[in-house]
């Protein structure tokens, strides 16, 4: 199937309200482009660390976006011409040239499949469910995570972190809380390393989903590992509904402008001498985290470090 593909130029300062109009007028996702550097926020919520060089900002974004043969494209695009018309008077929209082309159909998702493989993190096999364990890898520990739009596959040194640390603490038959669970690794795993009840727990729906799909392939069911949407630091339901001084470890791989927070938080969840394991801190925020670690009465265990990457983990005396 072929596709027709617009490149619409447009500036900077109207890339969010175009964007916007297109998925007013029916359009299903729009890819943007500009110039505009990341902030140090940015990159530390994206888990960036390096990137390329970028060529100055000029103010231009362009918006890409698809229609199908089938559609009527004129009527589309004179819709869109109609809008970016009206938004001219109030608005700098640019030059708003619209570039045509055709494409062919691509599996976009599965396209990137190519592009993630198994891979070990100490003596722990991690697998997408579209390849196959190896005979010699028959027997070993196994989790199966597929990517997708929740953070969490292993491969950042954060979820190593997280993991080798929940490793050590782990106990049989432990009550587990991983709050911000992503694509739910950390709470399988637990439950792998012997843990007997997990609850994860995140601001995104497409996590929750996430959690689940990835439950199913690695034969989890939602009585050993619940999940549940909403925000732990201030939702008195979410709070309520994962209950209290019940856990034996909570698991934060979240970044160090949530855990502090969150942290305060924290202790009323956890039963006495429970332990507390926290990733998804960039360096310069490790004082930071321990600081609130310590002011929330917890006692600081230990301080790990990979790349630029810090965990600390602490227990409630």
């Amino acid at each position: 199937m072929k596709w027709r593909q617009f490149r619409l130029k447009t500036t900077t300062e109207a890339e969010d309200m175009v964007s916007c109009m297109l998925g007013e007028l029916g359009v299903e996702g729009v890819q943007i482009e500009d110039r505009v550097p990341l902030t140090a926020e940015d990159k530390e919520r994206m888990f960036v660390d390096i990137l390329p060089d970028m060529p100055e900002d000029d103010g231009t974004a362009y918006l890409t976006f698809y229609l199908d043969m089938e559609e009527d494209a004129s009527a589309v695009l004179a819709g869109v011409r109609r809008e970016l018309e009206e938004m001219s008077g109030y608005l700098d929209v640019g030059e708003c040239t619209i570039e045509e082309s055709e494409t062919e159909d691509v599996d976009w998702v599965n396209n990137w499949k190519k592009y993630f493989h198994q891979f070990y993190i100490d003596d722990i096999l991690v697998i997408p469910s579209w390849e196959q364990i190896k005979a010699e890898d028959e027997g070993k520990l196994v989790i199966h995570i597929d990517p997708g739009t929740a953070f969490g596959t292993g491969m950042h040194e954060t979820t190593q972190l997280c993991i080798r640390a929940l490793k050590k603490y782990v106990k049989k038959g432990d009550a587990v809380l991983d709050v911000g669970c992503g694509s739910g690794i950390l709470g399988m795993l637990a439950l792998k390393f012997g843990a007997g009840y997990c609850v994860g727990t995140d601001l995104d729906p497409c996590a929750i989903t996430a959690t689940h799909e990835n439950m199913e392939v690695n034969g989890i069911g939602k009585d050993r590992y619940e999940v549940m949407a909403g925000n732990i630091i201030d939702d008195r339901t979410v709070q309520d509904e994962a209950g209290y001084e019940r856990y034996d470890i909570v698991l934060a791989n979240i970044l160090a402008d949530v855990l502090v927070p969150l942290t305060p938080v924290v202790p009323a969840h956890m039963k006495p001498g429970a332990v507390y394991i926290t990733s998804g801190i960039i360096d310069d925020k490790e004082q930071t985290v321990v600081r609130a670690v310590k002011d929330a009465g917890l006692e600081v265990l230990e301080v790990s470090h990979q790349g630029e990457w810090v965990s600390v983990v602490a227990k409630k005396n």
